[in-house]
């Protein structure tokens, strides 16, 4: 019989691999990018002091009012403008994109898009 890995543990495998190779710092933060059958979570993260800086997902009351579905390209695109909009705020312009071990197409990749259209810049 064929044992094959879960699509959980290759994605964890892949998000370990891309993490050893960058980190967020204090002048180029981390935005990683989680998502869920049901939600888009993003964050910038500062690595180095082990802190969230800015954070947007589709579980927040007025983000959710404002869409009408929270697990499609159009909820991800809006949190992905949501994200820059706050970290733009916050003074951070430039960051590294996480992908957290997810393929860049569907909803990542949306997210990413309107987050470089929103002003940041990875």
């Amino acid at each position: 019989m064929v044992s094959k890995d879960s699509r959980k543990e290759n994605r964890m495998k892949k998000h370990q691999r891309i993490r050893n190779r960058f980190a967020g710092t204090a002048e180029r933060p981390r935005l990683a990018v989680f998502r869920s059958n049901m939600h888009m979570y993003a964050q910038i993260i500062d690595d180095d002091a082990q802190t969230t800086l800015v954070a947007a997902s589709t579980t927040e009351k007025a983000v959710k009012a404002e869409l009408e579905k929270t697990n499609d390209v159009a909820a991800a695109s809006y949190v992905g403008t949501l994200i820059a909009k706050r970290a733009l705020e916050a003074g951070i312009t430039e960051v590294v994109f996480d992908r957290g071990g997810f393929l860049y197409h569907g909803k990542v990749q949306a997210l990413a898009e309107a987050a470089r259209e929103a002003g940041l810049q990875f």
